[in-house]
């Protein structure tokens, strides 16, 4: 009973913490969205937030984790020790759309979840931290990746955020994306003259994206290959000696785009052979260099079960988990960090019109209406709450921690 009345008594100051803040939070978010920048270059966004955390009495490292525009701000209890629960703010844009996935709102959720676990360290008497992130270019530039290689998340129990979406829950599943370039290297010759000098590099590049079309047909339906050729040469009538591709691979999971990227690689270095570009040059071809890795979205299941419970408080409805698993969405740098610690990445509604989904520039223009930002102050109590369990309740906690099925060991192969 002791218990059910402290959680009680901290989640109506929690509640009461966003909803004071939350007229300063909407100007935050609009001036974001006026000010759109692309992955590490958010400076008017990283500064804008950390002025204002700085202001509300976190402790603030800016330019944090050797990144420009990376934050981390922290608030411990008085009487130190406890847990130590994280958020994250997102807060870069798309080129040309701008904020049209919504990363103006994301930045003021992970600020008004830290603000409301702070009050409560101030007005009651638990033990623990609260640490939000500023992580920049989660659209393709992996900022947490970055920061999870510097030790981020090294202390922290928990990470909890949300996203805009056309709707809402906790367990959608997002692919595991990997990028690299190929690069082949042949030998000039005159196409006309003496093309029997030439080593061609473009024939090594068509015949592996020929046979990457042929592998198409033998994949899951959740795995994805797509590409391009950027340098398919300099003129028709010159063997070209130098061709390059940017690709990117998708799966379901971590583990299956481990064993796609087996197999797609094979279809390059194949063809590398099969060509002659393997010996020209003395380089050893096709030179590929691998990008940022993202990992498919490690969901806890009881933190994303608390969340949805707290989130029916406010009259939100939930489709079935099954059903969520079996939708398979983007990809997101948070899924790194979810087999690191546990996590969740969950999805909140803002009524985009039909044909206005994320990475639309109709999402854009939803991202800065009172509908949006009042569905975001309603998700960021959910993520307050679930947080505020895991440091109260010892039982969730081991709930939590026997869920998982990650560990610091994922962070060597990212």
């Amino acid at each position: 009973m002791l218990i059910i009345n402290l959680v009680n008594e901290c989640a109506k100051t929690a509640e009461e913490a966003i909803n004071n803040k939350s007229e300063d939070l909407k100007s935050i978010s609009l001036k974001i969205h006026e000010k759109p920048e692309l992955a590490f270059k958010e400076k008017f966004a990283h500064d804008l937030l950390v002025k204002y955390l700085k202001d509300e009495g976190f402790e603030v490292t800016c330019n944090a984790y050797g990144i420009e525009t990376a934050f981390v701000a922290e608030f411990s209890s008085k009487g130190g020790g406890g847990k130590v629960v994280s958020f994250n703010s997102e807060y870069d844009a798309l080129p040309g759309i701008g904020h049209a996935c919504g990363h103006n709102l994301i930045a003021i959720s992970g600020v008004a979840a830290a603000i409301a676990i702070k009050a409560v360290f101030e007005k009651h008497k638990i033990p623990g931290k609260v640490k939000l992130f500023g992580t920049p270019a989660e659209e393709g530039g992996g900022g947490k990746i970055f920061m999870i290689k510097a030790g981020a998340y090294d202390d922290v129990d928990v990470s909890l955020m949300v996203h805009p979406s056309p709707f809402d829950g906790s367990f959608y599943s997002y692919f595991a994306v990997e990028s690299f370039d190929v690069e082949y290297f042949g030998r000039n010759a005159h196409a006309s003259g003496i093309p029997w000098e030439g080593i061609n590099a473009l024939d090594a590049m068509a015949s592996a994206y020929s046979s990457i079309g042929l592998l198409r047909q033998q994949i899951k339906p959740t795995d994805r290959i797509h590409g391009i050729i950027t340098n398919g040469g300099e003129a028709p009538n010159v063997i070209p000696d130098y061709t390059s591709a940017d690709f990117i691979i998708r799966s379901k999971t971590i583990e299956e785009l481990n064993d796609l990227k087996t197999r797609v690689y094979n279809c390059f270095e194949a063809a590398g052979k099969a060509t002659g570009c393997t010996e020209a040059n003395g380089t050893k071809d096709p030179k590929i260099t691998p990008k940022t890795k993202y990992f498919d979205v490690n969901s806890n299941i009881p933190l994303g079960e608390r969340y949805e419970k707290h989130l029916r408080k406010f009259g939100i409805d939930f489709k079935p988990r099954i059903e969520q698993v079996n939708t398979v969405l983007g990809s997101t740098d948070q899924g790194n960090v979810t087999y690191i610690i546990p996590g969740i990445h969950a999805l909140y509604d803002i009524k985009p019109p039909i044909g206005s989904g994320n990475h639309t520039i109709g999402f854009t223009d939803i991202c800065k209406t009172d509908l949006a930002h009042d569905a975001t102050f309603i998700a960021s109590k959910g993520i307050a709450l679930t947080a505020l369990d895991f440091l109260i309740d010892d039982e969730f906690v081991k709930q939590v921690k026997d869920a998982f099925n990650g560990g610091p060991s994922w962070k060597d192969s990212m």
